[in-house]
Order: structure tokens, then C-alpha cells, then sequence
């Protein structure tokens, strides 16, 4: 969940890291309130967002590549090819996540991905049940809008025609 919201491999090991600690500095607060499951995930959204918050402080550094680094080679496993589109598709579902806004991408991340329901989702974000669902629902059309998981990956970000 830290790595789909943060967008970063090394960004969620930071995050994690971060929740785990502070989950077992919090346990003798933990009230019982909500389930424990709650206060956790609660917790890991925020240290994840708090890693957001810390990585626009930082500098970014470019690692752009010439296209004769990616030089095409030959297939010896004739199915890699459908593994390779898989692979692809959640790059690019990690992309389109990376862009949205932590408003949308948080709550999709918790559905969809750590599979939470609204009633739970709305107790870890602080917010009302309705307020999750028209998030959940926003975050998904804005995502429907970056992405195609068809294995035709030329048509990323391309808008179908409006022209008859």
C-alpha cells in the first residue's frame, strides 16, 4: 500500500519503515476505538503521505536513457511476451497512480489495492462515507482517462476521436 500511494520503491521502504515504527511507539495509546486493521492502515497513509510531503523538498535527480540503451534482443521463451505486457500494464497502472492527486489515488489505493471497504476507508481518512465514494469514483475516471491495461501500450494517454 506505501508503494502505490508514494509511487516509489524507495519511498515506501521509508514509509514502512516510518508506520512500523510509529505503530509500535502508538500501541500502548491504541484504544481500541477502531480495529486494529484501521488504525494500521491509518497510519501507514499518513507516514506515506508524509513521505510525499518530504520528497517535493528534495531534488530529482534525471536518469533519461538514449534509445540505443534499449536496444530490442531476441525472445527465447516464446510466452514472455504475455508476462512482459503484464509487467507493463502495472508500470503503467503505477504511473498513472504517481499522477494522481494523493486525494484520489489514497482512497483508490485502499479499495482497490488493499481492498478495504468504504466504511473503513472513510474511518482511516477521516472523512465522511459520501466523500470516499465520490473519491474512489473521481480517482477511478481520472485513471480510466491515463491508462489502457489491453496490451496495446501505443495508445497510452491517447483520447479516442470525436470525428464520424
Amino acid at each position: 500500500m506505501c508503494r502505490r500511494v508514494t509511487g516509489s520503491d524507495a519511498d515506501a521502504a521509508d514509509a514502512t519503515q516510518e508506520a512500523m515504527i510509529a505503530i509500535v511507539r502508538g500501541l500502548p495509546n491504541f484504544d481500541g476505538r477502531s480495529s486494529f486493521g484501521t488504525w494500521a492502515y491509518r497510519i501507514a497513509v499518513n507516514t506515506s503521505l508524509d513521505e510525499l510531503r518530504r520528497r517535493r523538498r528534495r531534488p530529482q535527480a534525471s536518469l533519461d536513457r538514449s534509445d540505443d540503451d534499449h536496444a530490442a534482443h531476441d525472445v527465447a521463451d516464446p510466452s514472455a511476451h504475455r508476462r512482459i505486457d503484464v509487467v507493463a500494464d502495472h508500470l503503467e497502472l503505477d504511473a498513472a497512480l504517481r499522477a494522481l492527486p494523493a486525494d484520489f489515488r489514497v482512497p483508490v489505493v485502499l479499495r482497490d489495492v488493499a481492498d478495504l471497504d468504504y466504511a473503513e476507508i472513510a474511518a482511516i481518512l477521516d472523512v465522511p462515507l459520501g466523500t470516499v465514494k465520490s473519491r474512489i469514483a473521481r480517482g477511478r475516471a481520472a485513471l480510466a482517462g491515463l491508462i489502457t491495461l489491453d496490451g496495446n501500450h501505443d495508445a497510452v494517454n491517447e483520447r479516442p476521436s470525436t470525428e464520424s
